[in-house]
């Protein structure tokens, strides 16, 4: 058996963010995200990393882009007025392919919102946020366990893909203390960069070019060998010089986007509960798929045919993956802390007739297992309600 902790939520993504080998932190303190940054003030000078409080989120952002280029796993943590601030930089490093991870618990929002209430509000935001065609990752766990583990497959995810990695939680998430077993070491893989040794022997290292996205990060700027290159936010050619050409800038963009729309199977994670047989279909996420299983758990002992996928990659879409189970079901059911950001996005993959029942809430309150229920009841009986 493995060791127990009792840890909160936030508490479990900087403990999970030391395991997967951050070495460096800059953020600046945001209700309900504080607690990482405090959590790693605290431990990352035990494992020689590097903690920075900055002036603002901006700083914040772009100082975690440098730490990651020269070579170090970076991370920050904010919520959502910080997280609108941080977009310009997260563009940044998309388009410069530096792995870093960005962690938004998310408040209540527009503007102020409800700085100490849950909310789902930053769903297309962590999609659509910062400018431009782009593609992202984003995932976002219902458990503190799971905080503690996908914050480590987060940190895999930037480094394989070289890509920034969104995480998203919520504030009860945030704040809610579970007991869990830790991981044994053989049930963590850990994607550590590589040395520039290890890299095939090149005579150039052409930094920008067509890879396969299963190898590590080089460690970059840091070895100040045949692996040192030039980093430009303006479209650049393989070598990372700006060219403005029409052919490299339509290269550069597919590229970028290609690198994770195509290997969508290999980032999906989710889980499934009671699925195989279900006629109707719960689609929950984060804090709400808790209680959306024990609102598909009563619904069972009512001998009703309801199953509950609950998505972990939020982005990309895990389009595969729900085509195959709206295909089988009579009606759907998606209940979220918005007003159907996530649940659009299903309602373009659900097979005709097929009934639909959007539970929204964004007054700062949990929708309610008993209020899922409530849906699932009624879309067997009103249809589309959206």
């Amino acid at each position: 058996m493995g060791k127990l902790v009792f840890w909160q939520g936030n508490e479990a993504v900087a403990y999970g963010a030391l395991k997967a080998g951050c070495r460096f932190y800059a953020g600046y303190p945001i209700t309900p995200s504080s607690e990482i940054a405090e959590t790693m003030a605290r431990e990352l000078p035990k494992y020689n990393g590097v903690f920075i409080q900055m002036e603002d989120e901006i700083a914040s952002a772009a100082a975690i882009i440098g730490a990651s280029l020269a070579g170090v796993k970076s991370m920050t943590a904010t919520s959502g007025p910080g997280f609108s601030l941080m977009q310009e930089a997260l563009g940044y490093a998309v388009m410069t392919e530096t792995p870093c991870v960005f962690v938004n618990v998310m408040r209540g929002g527009p503007s102020t919102g409800l700085p100490t209430k849950p909310a789902q509000g930053d769903i297309m935001q962590a999609r659509w946020g910062t400018h431009g065609d782009h593609a992202i990752i984003a995932l976002y766990p219902s458990t503190v366990q799971e905080a503690y583990r996908y914050i480590i497959e987060a940190f895999n995810f930037a480094e394989i893909y070289r890509t920034p990695v969104v995480f998203l939680m919520d504030e009860t998430l945030g704040h809610m203390r579970e007991t869990f077993e830790l991981l044994k070491p053989k049930e963590i893989e850990i994607v550590d960069r590589i040395s520039e040794k290890e890299l095939e022997d090149e005579e150039i290292f052409v930094p920008y070019a067509e890879r396969e996205y299963a190898e590590p990060t080089p460690n970059a700027l840091i070895e100040m060998g045949k692996t040192r290159f030039h980093v430009s936010g303006l479209v650049h050619d393989e070598s990372g010089f700006p060219n403005a050409a029409y052919e490299t800038a339509e290269r550069l963009i597919k590229r970028l986007t290609n690198k994770i729309r195509l290997h969508i199977d290999e980032i999906s994670i989710y889980n499934d509960y009671m699925t195989e047989d279900a006629e109707v279909l719960v689609i929950a996420y984060g804090v709400v798929a808790r209680s959306a299983l024990e609102a598909v758990k009563i619904a069972r002992n009512d001998k009703m045919k309801v199953g509950l996928f609950k998505p972990i990659t939020i982005w990309p879409l895990q389009v595969h993956e729900l085509k195959k189970r709206l295909s089988k079901v009579e009606a759907v059911v998606i209940p979220e802390m918005n007003l159907g950001q996530y649940g659009r996005e299903i309602l373009k993959l659900v097979k005709p007739g097929t009934k639909v029942k959007f539970i929204n809430k964004v007054g700062g309150e949990l929708i309610t297992p008993e209020e899922i229920l409530s849906g699932i009841n009624d879309v067997l009986t009103e249809g589309y309600d959206f």
